[in-house]
This record gives structure tokens, C-alpha cells and sequence, in this order.
């Protein structure tokens, strides 16, 4: 972040300044005296020096490793913070420590975490810069020392940052976490942003602070200000969650939240047991949407808008060759809106029998026939007229319905996906990820659209799945891993449930009534009792 140091760039350093305003926003979090021991391990230009001195803290201490920068602090340290040997103990440390994987950390950089101490105890090569700044960091502050740095969120949730989570655990708690979402606090970087502020100490507190803010937009001052006071602002939500826990992944949600997933989990379990995301080691593995259901990405063309038809009056080869799609933009809970017509020529034709066979195909392309020999051609010579990667066409052509959601969903201001039900014949573009029954799976399609479509795969899919800021992805990953709360067959009372939830979930895609989604939920709700 501060200084993100990769390999074959152009720079030794590529080097990510905080913005003024953000790094004032992060020395008022702090609660010290005029006269505290202030540290900062990763300096850079000196945003945060200089406000600090400004702002009448002048007992200060930096580290920097490019010696070109911050050249006005007479008090910089122009050595490595990860193997300095610092003997003092701080009451502040504040900054924005660099990220870099492992694999581009150039290779001085490598070999001076190889011969740490603490890089060697609590890490390895699987882990990422940043854990030995937030680590040495907390290991130099005072008892009651506050630690408030700005970072990537990815950590607080993944493998290999376990060994970091819990010695945070053990040696003090969170007060305060801003999350940025997709918010472009750095320029060129896309990545999810917090803010945290921690207390080195022996005691603990009950509660965290978060506050997520939900735009891609430039932060402000005002924003700023609105985080800072709790003050009720569209795009700003403030929780309480519960301090986080050892060999835990750490969830920037409610503990109601994470209370409806373990039952949502619970619900869905298979006989057997494996890890657990919420407890130690114990939790019992849930079926998966995987195991009832095929899933499909879209049929990708290389130009959209060369290839839909709009009006064209066609022959009998042509009216062969024509796919009907629903797009992304016309997908709604439940059920879709429109089609849009395709051409689509899949067999070996030469351009002259593509001219004489289909002349109001070939007409339509003219226009786009540059851009579409200059297409991604995916290590073959692919003819313009034809699509680029035809992916998962044999299951799309099954005779049988199937259910499309946009392969990218935005759920700011949102509580729904858009899971919809289709008919057979009926294609999806790259836009759309496909959902068909395995021939095994007992279970109605519709049964397994209401499942899709209820609230407690929302929760589980904002916590658990590939989430981008704002964005939730659904390609056949993410959506492999939804917990699938399967019938039992043998129970007589969820038969007449799942038969009750097929029904009512035909009639509203039936009369488009809207109304009856509810009544879905209510009987989904008798399986989670």
C-alpha cells in the first residue's frame, strides 16, 4: 500500500500514498496525549508525520526504505521496520503499511524475511508482507497502545492470515473497523479497503465498532465526518459486531447473521464432519448446490452487438440459426422480462456459403468485421461470423428448463439476487451463469429456485462468496459452494412442503404476482425450523 514493492516494474517500489484527508481521518481515531510516543514503520512521502506535527505531536518516530522520499523529517530512518532492531515501545503506531504477495516481493526482501524472528514463528512463504508490519507493530506498543492502520480487507478472512488473527486475538481487540468496499481510495488499486484501529492490552471489550461505506466514488471530507459521528447517511450502515475469536474467520457481519449462516449450515448438513467456518474444527459438512445441480457460464461472442438481431427479415437457413437469450438486464427474481434473438452459425461454412445461405447474416456483420477478426481468438483462428467460445453449449441445449442469474450482481442498497427460471431452448450470453437439475436430483427446479432466491442464500453469498467491493460474483464456483437444503425424501411433512413451494413458486412466475414470494419464504422457513 504505502509501498507496494513489485517485481518487473518500473520503479523499484510502486509506491501508493495516503490521501491527505483519510490520513487525518486516521489520527483523529486515536486517543493519546500531546506527548506520546508516536511511530510510523512505513513513512513514504510523510502525510501522516507532517499532520501529526501540526497537530502538536512532535515526539515521533518513522522508517523508510526508499531514502529519496520524506527527506524534510530530520528523524527518518531510512532502513527496512521489519528488521530494525527497535528497542522502545510506542502508545501510537499509524500508517499504511505496504502489501505485497509473496511471490512479488523482490527478492532482497524475500531473504530478509527467510532470517526473521518473527516472520519465521508465526509465518511462511504462503503469507504476505503485510502480516509482519501488523505484527511488529502490535509487539512495540505500550500496554494500552493503539494500533490504526489502513490496509486491504482480504486477511481478516482468509488461510494462510490464521496465525495473525489469533495472535491479534490473544493480545488485545478491535475498536473500531471502516470498510470501503470498492470505494478508490488509491488510485489504480481496486482492492477492498478498511481501517482499523486496535488496543494492545491484556483486558478485552465486547463489542466492535464497523462502519461500511457503499460507494465507488471519491471519498470527502463530509463522508469522512458522516463515519466519524455515526450520522445517518444514505450508503453509510453502522453495526455492532461481537469481538472476533481465535481459528475463527473474522466476518464484518452481525451476530445474527452469523447466527441464520450456522443454521442455514446445520439445515443443510451431510452425515459426515469437516472444518468448521464458525467453530473449532467441528462443524458438519452441508450439501451444496453442486451436488443437485450443473452449472454453466454463457456463451461468450467476442462483440455483443454484433451479433444480435434486431428486425431482419430472414430466410429458412437463417431462422434455423437464430438463438434466443435472456440478457443480464432483463433477469428478476423468480422470472425474466425479455428475449433477445441471436444469430449463431456453428458449423463450417466458407464466406461465400455464409454470403449465399445466410445474406442477411452476412449483411448484418459487414459493419463489424474488423472488430471481430481483431476479437480474443483463444489460440484458434476463429471465423468472424462465428463465436469465440461457444462454452457449455451441449448442456445449454438440453431439453429441459433451467434458471440464469447475471454473472455479476450489484448489492449495494440491495437485499435480492436475481435468480430466474427459463424454458427450455432459451440460451445465456456471458452475462449470465446457467443452472440446470443433475438427472440424480429429486428435487423440483423450482423448489431449488425459491432456495436461491431466499434471503438466507443472500446472507451466506455477502459473507461467504466471491464478493468485490459491491460485487458478487457468480460463476460456476460460487455458486457450487451455496448450501443446499435437501427433502428427505422419507418425511412425508417436507414432502408436502417442497410441493407446496413448487407450486406457489409456478403460480408467481405464472401471474407475475409478486405478492406470493412471501408465501414461498414462509414455507421455507418451516425446513429451517
Amino acid at each position: 500500500m504505502e509501498k507496494l514493492i513489485q517485481q518487473n516494474s518500473k520503479n523499484k517500489y510502486g509506491q501508493y500514498f495516503t490521501p491527505k484527508i483519510v490520513a487525518d481521518f486516521m489520527i483523529d481515531l486515536s486517543d493519546i496525549q500531546n506527548n506520546a510516543k508516536i511511530l510510523e514503520p512505513s513513512c513514504g512521502e510523510g502525510v501522516f508525520l507532517d499532520l501529526l506535527q501540526k497537530k502538536g505531536f512532535n515526539n515521533l518516530s518513522a522508517y523508510e526504505i526508499d531514502d529519496s522520499i520524506a527527506k524534510q523529517f530530520s528523524f527518518v530512518k531510512y532502513e527496512s521496520f521489519v528488521t530494525a532492531d527497535i528497542k522502545e515501545k510506542f502508545d501510537l503506531i499509524i500508517g499504511n503499511p505496504p502489501y505485497i504477495r509473496w511471490k512479488n516481493l523482490e527478492t532482497e526482501l524475500k531473504n530478509e524475511l527467510l532470517t526473521n524472528r518473527l516472520w519465521n514463528k508465526y509465518f511462511n512463504s504462503l503469507c504476505d508482507y503485510l502480516y509482519i508490519f501488523i505484527l511488529k507493530s502490535i509487539e512495540l506498543l505500550n500496554e494500552n497502545g493503539q494500533l490504526i492502520f489502513i490496509c486491504p480487507e482480504y486477511w481478516l478472512n482468509t488461510t494462510h492470515s490464521i496465525t495473525l488473527r489469533n495472535y491479534m486475538v490473544q493480545n488485545g481487540y478491535f475498536e473500531k473497523i471502516y470498510h470501503f468496499n470498492e470505494t478508490p481510495i488509491f488510485d489504480k488499486v481496486t482492492v477492498s479497503i478498511i481501517i482499523f484501529k486496535y488496543i494492545k492490552s491484556k483486558q478485552t471489550k465486547q463489542t466492535i465498532d464497523v462502519s461500511k461505506y457503499y460507494v465507488n466514488q471519491k471519498l470527502t471530507i463530509e463522508t469522512l465526518n458522516n463515519l466519524k459521528h455515526k450520522t445517518p447517511t444514505e450508503n453509510i450502515e453502522h453495526i455492532t459486531i461481537s469481538q472476533f475469536k481465535t481459528n475463527e474467520r473474522w466476518l464484518l457481519c452481525t451476530d445474527e447473521i452469523k447466527e441464520e449462516l450456522k443454521i442455514l449450515e446445520n439445515n443443510c448438513k451431510k452425515a459426515t464432519k469437516k472444518a468448521s467456518l464458525f467453530a473449532d474444527n467441528t462443524e458438519i459438512e452441508y450439501h451444496t448446490i453442486g451436488d443437485f445441480c450443473d452449472i454453466g457460464n454463457g456463451l461468450v461472442s467476442g462483440l455483443d452487438k454484433a451479433f444480435q438481431l434486431n428486425g431482419h427479415l430472414l430466410n429458412e437457413n437463417e431462422k434455423k440459426s437464430v438463438l434466443q437469450v435472456v440478457k443480464a438486464k432483463d433477469i428478476k427474481p423468480y422470472y425474466y422480462e425479455n428475449i433477445t434473438k441471436y444469430l449463431y452459425i456453428s458449423e463450417n461454412f466458407t464466406e461465400d456459403e455464409i454470403k449465399q445461405n445466410f445474406p442477411s447474416f452476412y449483411e448484418h456483420l459487414q459493419p463489424f468485421k474488423t472488430d471481430l477478426e481483431n476479437r480474443y481468438q483463444y489460440n484458434r483462428v476463429i471465423p468472424y461470423w462465428q463465436w469465440v467460445f461457444p462454452r457449455s453449449f451441449n448442456l445449454f441445449s438440453r431439453n429441459e428448463k433451467r434458471i440464469f442469474v447475471p454473472c455479476k450482481e450489484r448489492i449495494s442498497n440491495k437485499n435480492y439476487f436475481r435468480f430466474a427460471l427459463v424454458e427450455s431452448g432459451i440460451y445465456p450470453t456471458q452475462d449470465v451463469t446457467a443452472i440446470f437439475k443433475k438427472e440424480t436430483t429429486k428435487e423440483s427446479i423450482e423448489y431449488i429456485l425459491s432456495l436461491l432466491n431466499n434471503y438466507r442464500t443472500f446472507d451466506w453469498l455477502k459473507i461467504n462468496g466471491i464478493v468485490k467491493g459491491n460485487i458478487v460474483e457468480f460463476s460456476e464456483k460460487p455458486i457450487t459452494s451455496i448450501p443446499f437444503r435437501a427433502i428427505d425424501w422419507k418425511n412425508e411433512e417436507e414432502i408436502l412442503i417442497h410441493n407446496q413451494i413448487t407450486e406457489t413458486c409456478q403460480s408467481l412466475i405464472e401471474t407475475k404476482n409478486e405478492n406470493l414470494i412471501q408465501e414461498i419464504n414462509n414455507l421455507i422457513d418451516i425446513l429451517f425450523e
